[in-house]
């Protein structure tokens, strides 16, 4: 199998004529922010702009998405961007993109297209290139200087795709994210007829999805998920909360088709939810009875076992609705005895003590709480070894290159690549940044291209350094505040009086006098509310005393709030 990037020098970026060169900029050796160019003499081509969310050392950082610096400097040949379907790690850094570089089309299914449009309508940008939707039957289209096909793919959302390329160095099947779903909610099958044609025109270089590579079987079919909801639901008594991914259409159509089944009303609770619910709704993916959806305001009116609330939260965001209902922060929807919380989505890596905390708040709250763990309300939106040994057995390609995935997960997949009879010097195990070249039936790594991760924080890009920078002259422009509070970790009682240290201010005694009886007030108040989540109790400080020190100095000092439990 090839190795690590050849050469340490940057890529001179000439592609030899007769040959096609693949670059990742985003996606492997992790699982998030997808973005991979395919480039010929005659331009390039992307496929996928995703994004990736912060973990907990990615202090102050709201977004991660993949290094634009490849594209700048190739502004002028990209042609087009092909999105293989709607999750926010796939379609997510396109209006970062957009608003930094100039893309003349933009190709998509569907209900890609309305979750695109949305996205891009609020960032100002519906206008920034064309858009054009991709429909998988009507056979080959062209996409910049490439004859493209589009092959139906089962996922977790709908509408996903796989992408076939006719490129100078050979024909390239990327397959986007995909599963072997023989009995999909919406009915559309991953068109393995359409896959085997391919394959026996010949395929040289196949980039597949290897995010489930490592696991043994076959993915059970997303209907398993709506069964155990059938043999669940009609057995509660209380109230019902699902959560999962705003973007699963599917899962949200299987709850309501339940909630209807069983007498009770759906209320929907989440931004983002509530947003893809009613674009999916206008574009036909999901059947919602207009007599079946309540607002948060009126759950009050409903009986326990009339109510079915569904929620985002699955990863234990700290603000989102889930999180905020278990510690008593929402203003509509409290925990109680009696309800049953489903959590229908595995932790993404790192989200797991974020999650246990979530379901242990729940639990004390008088909540039972169903996961995948006990009960069987996931299922994965991704292939595991045995179909991805049928896509390898369907295309039969020259050459692999595995996508999408830690590199543990890129291995499998090429372990698997050279089970189903690929050549080991003709499977490529890359990284971001790697160029990798096709020509004459043969791929290898051949070079370098500047690869990383930019940052976002509000609306700003940057790199790390900028990130630092902005925080050294916010501080010395503005200072720094910091509120120390103490509170009891068995009863969330303040055990003493906050404490409020400035540094930077002119003359800050007056103010700090008001910051700390407004702080302790916020306290008392979190605690009336039964808010004990240290995070939301930061939120909560720092929102009050910023405003405080706004209102009376004119002035944003960087407000850093500490809740020690004792």
């Amino acid at each position: 199998m090839t190795g690590g990037p050849a050469g340490p020098g940057p890529y001179n970026g000439c592609v030899p004529r007769g040959a096609t060169r693949i670059v990742p900029l985003g996606g492997l050796g992790e699982v998030g922010k997808n973005m991979t160019v395919v480039e010929c003499d005659d331009g390039l081509v992307i496929i996928d702009a995703g994004l990736a969310f912060p973990r907990d050392e990615h202090l102050g950082v709201d977004l991660l998405l993949p290094e634009f610096t490849y594209l700048r400097e190739r502004e002028a040949d990209i042609r087009a961007v092909v999105l293989t379907h709607g999750h926010e790690d796939h379609v997510g850094a396109l209006p970062y993109l957009l608003r930094e570089i100039a893309v003349p089309e933009i190709w998509a299914t569907r209900l890609t297209l309305g979750l695109v449009k949305s996205k891009l309508d609020e960032h100002g940008l519906l206008r920034a290139a064309e858009l054009i939707e991709i429909e998988p039957e009507e056979g080959a289209v062209q996409v910049g200087p490439y004859r493209a096909e589009f092959v139906r793919m089962a996922h977790s959302i709908p509408d996903a795709v796989a992408v076939v390329l006719e490129t100078p160095g050979g024909r390239i099947v990327h397959t986007g994210d995909y599963k072997i779903d023989h009995t999909p909610v919406d009915g559309f099958r991953t068109d393995v007829g359409r896959l085997a044609e391919i394959g026996n025109r010949g395929v040289d270089l196949l980039l597949g999805d290897s995010t489930n590579a490592e696991r043994p079987g076959v993915t059970p079919s997303e209907r398993t998920v709506g069964d155990a909801f059938r043999q669940i639901v009609p057995l509660l008594e209380g109230r019902v909360l699902i959560a999962s991914f705003a973007s699963n259409v599917h899962r949200m159509q299987q709850a309501i088709d339940v909630a209807a089944e069983t007498g009770r009303k759906i209320c929907p609770i989440g931004r983002s939810l509530r947003k893809n619910l009613n674009i999916a709704k206008s574009l036909g993916y999901v059947d919602v009875p207009e007599n079946l959806v309540v607002r948060p305001g009126d759950l009050a009116e409903l009986a326990p076992e009339e109510t079915m609330i569904l929620c985002t939260g699955s990863q234990g965001e700290p603000l989102s609705a889930l999180v905020r209902i278990a510690y008593g922060d929402h203003q509509n929807v409290q925990v109680q005895e009696g309800d049953t919380v489903i959590i229908s989505a595995k932790p993404v890596p790192g989200n797991e003590l974020k999650v246990h905390d979530t379901i242990n708040r729940l639990a004390k709250g008088g909540a039972e709480v169903l996961h995948q763990e006990i009960a069987p309300v996931h299922v994965s939106g991704h292939g595991n070894s045995e179909e991805l040994r049928m896509i390898l057995g369907l295309l039969r390609p020259r050459c692999v290159m595995p996508v999408h995935g830690e590199y543990r997960m890129l291995s499998a997949h090429a372990r698997l690549a050279r089970d189903a009879g690929v050549p080991a010097r003709q499977i490529v195990l890359a990284e971001n940044g790697s160029v990798v070249e096709l020509s004459d039936g043969a791929a290898s790594i051949v070079d370098r291209a500047p690869a990383g991760v930019a940052f976002v924080d509000g609306l700003e890009i940057g790199d790390l350094k900028d990130v630092v920078l902005r925080d050294r002259r916010h501080l010395a422009e503005d200072g720094v505040v910091i509120v120390i509070a103490t509170i009891g970790s068995q009863n969330g009682r303040e055990i003493a009086a906050p404490e409020v240290i400035a540094r930077g201010l002119t003359d800050p005694e007056p103010v700090l006098g008001e910051a700390r009886d407004e702080a302790l007030r916020v306290l008392e108040k979190c605690v009336a509310d039964n808010i004990g989540e240290l995070k939301l109790i930061q939120e909560h400080l720092h929102d009050a005393v910023g405003q405080l020190i706004h209102a009376r100095t004119g002035r944003r000092p960087m407000i850093l709030p500490v809740v020690l439990e004792i």
